[in-house]
C-alpha cells in the first residue's frame, strides 16, 4: 500500500534526538552540552488521510445523500516493553462510527493497518487487522476499540556509542565546537534517523476512499 506521507508524528525537530521517548527529555545542564534520555520504543502516529473512512450505500456519487457509515480513529495510545532484544510496542485506539440509517441492528467490519516505519521512509513490516463496530437497533453512533502490536530490533533502535558520545559530550565555553549543533553533522543526523522507528496505524483504504479523504 502507498502511504500518503505528511505523517502525523508524535515528535519532531529537536525532540527527535530523544527518540520520541515517552519519558525522554533533552536537558541543558552544567554549562554547554546536552544530556539525552532516549528510549528504544517507537513513536506512534496516524498517517494523513488514513484516520477516517467513509462508506457509501452504492458505488455511485460520493455525495451526502449516498452516505452510509463514517468512522474515525481517535485516542491512539501505546505501551512498550523494551527490556528484551526485541522491543514490543502495542498501539490501542478507539473508533467512533456513525451511520445514516439507524434502523435495525448492524455489524460493520473496518480493516486497518499497522506499519513499522524506519527513518521516516523505510517500511519494515505491515499487518492488517479488523475493527468490528456493532450498532444496536435505533442506534446512530457506536464505539469500538482496536489493537495492533509490532516488534523492533533493540540493536537497530539504539544509537551507536560513539554517536551518543558526540551528542551528549559536555562542551565548555570557548571550545571550537561549543556552539555547534551535533545534529548538524550529517553522520550524526543519519545515525539518529536510522535508529528512529514509528508504528503507524490507519484504516486500510481503497484507492477511491483514500482519494476521497485527500480531496474533501
Amino acid at each position: 500500500m502507498t502511504l500518503s506521507r505528511k505523517l502525523l508524528l508524535v515528535c519532531a525537530g529537536a525532540v527527535a534526538v530523544a527518540g520520541c521517548a515517552r519519558d525522554g527529555e533533552i536537558v541543558i545542564d552544567q554549562g554547554v552540552g546536552i544530556s539525552v534520555v532516549r528510549s528504544s520504543c517507537p513513536a506512534v502516529g496516524v498517517p494523513d488521510y488514513t484516520g477516517d473512512v467513509t462508506l457509501f450505500r452504492s458505488a455511485g456519487p460520493q455525495t451526502a445523500d449516498n452516505l452510509d457509515v463514517t468512522a474515525a480513529i481517535t485516542n491512539l495510545r501505546s505501551t512498550c516493553n523494551d527490556t528484551g532484544a526485541r522491543v514490543y510496542s502495542e498501539a490501542s485506539f478507539d473508533v467512533l462510527a456513525r451511520r445514516t440509517d439507524s434502523r435495525g441492528a448492524r455489524r460493520v467490519e473496518l480493516p486497518f493497518f499497522a506499519t513499522v516505519l524506519r527513518g521516516g521512509a523505510a517500511v519494515q513490516s505491515k499487518r492488517i487487522g479488523t475493527v468490528v463496530v456493532d450498532f444496536a437497533d435505533g442506534q446512530e453512533r457506536a464505539r469500538a476499540t482496536g489493537k495492533a502490536g509490532a516488534f523492533v530490533d533493540r540493536n537497530e533502535a539504539t544509537l551507536p556509542a560513539y554517536i551518543r558520545e558526540r551528542i551528549t559530550r559536555k562542551r565548555k565555553a570557548g571550545d571550537p565546537d561549543a556552539a555547534l549543533d551535533p545534529l548538524a553533522d550529517p553522520q550524526v543526523r543519519a545515525a539518529v534517523t536510522r535508529a528512529t522507528f514509528e508504528v503507524l496505524v490507519g484504516f486500510q483504504l481503497t484507492e477511491r476512499q483514500l482519494a476521497y479523504n485527500a480531496t474533501r
